[in-house]
Order: structure tokens, then sequence, then C-alpha cells
């Protein structure tokens, strides 16, 4: 379902990236593989009921407007790290979240998009606050 979905985007010239798509971004050099979350359901589904994530991938959230922005861990067993980023594409700050726990984990800043990949790999590529994300113009 998830390829039908791409493929109807790319096969329609879709100009903005929509739910169940697959884009590639870049943090220094760093490629990662990402599914968007870009509709309320596919945001609210996120990364729940995975057994794992492979490296280098992950999930965008993507939203239409800059706001303070509010996640949690329910129903999610895979440890992950939450970058939350400006519409500049700079990254605000970066958090690392417990499975199955339900303490929100709220950025400090009005963000666009939030990132989440595997815990630790953010700080494992030295990607930090402050260092800005490639992302491709279907996205902006």
């Amino acid at each position: 379902m998830v390829l039908a979905s791409i493929a109807v985007s790319v096969a329609a010239g879709c100009g903005r990236v929509e739910a169940a798509d697959t884009v590639e971004l870049q943090i220094n050099g760093h490629r990662f593989t990402v599914e968007v979350a870009a509709d309320d359901e596919s945001r609210a589904r996120g990364l729940m009921h995975r057994e794992s994530v492979e490296p280098r991938h992950g999930m965008l959230f993507v939203f239409d407007d800059d706001q303070r922005r509010s996640f949690w861990m329910r129903d999610t067993s895979v440890p992950l790290s939450i970058a939350y980023i400006r519409r500049d594409g700079t990254i605000t700050e970066i958090y690392d979240m417990q499975p199955y726990s339900l303490e929100p984990v709220n950025s400090i800043a009005p963000v666009r998009y939030a990132l989440e990949v595997n815990q630790g790999e953010f700080r494992e590529l030295g990607i930090r606050a402050g260092d800005r994300v490639e992302f491709p113009q279907k996205i902006r």
C-alpha cells in the first residue's frame, strides 16, 4: 500500500510530500531514509507497533505551521531520539525517548518538523542542536 501511494504521488507529479512517502534527507553529510507523516492519522500512528527501525531510517513528522510540539511513546517499543526542527531546517533540540513512556517530550521552540530515529544515532553521528537538515525540495 505504501508503494502504491508513492507511485501515485510520483505519477501525478505531486510537488508536495504526502503521508506514506519515503524521502531521503541529510544532516552533516549523513543520509537518512525516512517515512513521512504529513497528516493527522500518520502523525498519530508514528512508529507505534514496530519491533525495530533500521539504522539511518526513521520518521519525519511534517506540520503545516510552526508551533511548539509534544510527542510521547505510547505503544512504541523502540527507543527513539527526536530532533525538533525549524522551518529553515535548523535543529532546535534533541531528546531521547523511552519505550512506552506517556511522558510528553515538548519542544521549547515553535517548529515545523520532528525527526525520530533510533535512540543514540544523532549522538553517534555528532548531530546536535544548531545543525541543519537538508530536505528534498518537495518537503519545503
